[in-house]
């Protein structure tokens, strides 16, 4: 089925939705373009993405993924034994 085929059916059924209908409708695609693209990462994911890159090449420290992964044992550590 063609994209022009499908809009024409979407909007077949829109025609005869009452005022409510139309509203969840619109809802129900607004979630959907909000959600992902095509990447398969929402808008706010890409947006924490590019200013972390902003960051680091705006002269941001990068952590070393070792010193990350005995920060994260820490944190584990000290909670288990509390």
């Amino acid at each position: 089925m063609t994209a022009a085929k499908i809009e024409n059916e979407i909007n077949s059924y829109v025609h005869g939705f009452n005022l409510e209908q139309k509203k969840a409708a619109l809802n129900a695609v607004k979630e959907i373009a909000e959600e992902k693209d095509e990447s398969g990462y929402s808008e706010e994911f890409k947006r924490e993405l590019d200013s972390r890159y902003e960051e680091y090449i705006n002269g941001g420290e990068l952590i070393p993924w070792e010193d990350v992964k005995k920060s994260i044992r820490g944190s584990i550590s000290s909670k288990r034994e509390k």
